[in-house]
């Protein structure tokens, strides 16, 4: 039974997660759809900024999405399984699959806290572009401490399992 019920959650993460997809790409996508399934080298880049917490990745990703109508380009949050930045194999190879065949969302900005995947070790050629911000790492504490003891404006509401006594 508990096999199973990992198994309808698994199913339900997914559709979930092909839902989110949608929803991204209506909200992101300039000016629709696009037709074209060939792509030119400028439209044929992707950038992933693999965030790395408290090096401002929020103002930097808010920017991206400022910029992305202006500058014919699609941002894209991923979103791991219960934030947890490291993929499965499995997860790893859809992934790159995902982002190397996905011409609706070329050029694109992809964000999210992610570790770094070679996709050269699984054939492929036009690999995506890695970016990221980094901090000095005593500045990065002390914003992290700030961060639990108040929260932040982005989502004030969100009670962080991590959060504890504000005292």
């Amino acid at each position: 039974i508990y096999v199973w019920i990992l198994y309808l959650l698994s199913l339900t993460e997914r559709a979930i997660a092909r839902h989110e997809v949608r929803e991204i790409e209506q909200r992101h996508t300039v000016d629709g759809p696009r037709q074209d399934v060939t792509l030119d080298e400028d439209d044929d880049v992707v950038i992933i900024y693999n965030r790395v917490p408290k090096t401002a990745s929020t103002s930097f990703t808010n920017i991206a999405y400022d910029l992305c109508a202006k500058n014919k380009y699609h941002v894209l949050h991923i979103n791991t399984t219960k934030n947890n930045p490291v993929m499965s194999l499995q997860d790893q190879v859809r992934f790159v699959k995902n982002v190397t065949s996905w011409k609706e969302m070329k050029p694109g900005f992809y964000h999210g806290h992610v570790s770094y995947l070679d996709f050269a070790k699984f054939g492929v050629k036009k690999k995506p572009i890695y970016i990221n911000v980094i901090r000095d790492p005593i500045e990065r504490l002390v914003s992290y401490y700030y961060f639990l003891r108040f929260g932040d404006d982005y989502r004030p509401g969100l009670r962080r399992r991590k959060q504890g006594d504000k005292k």
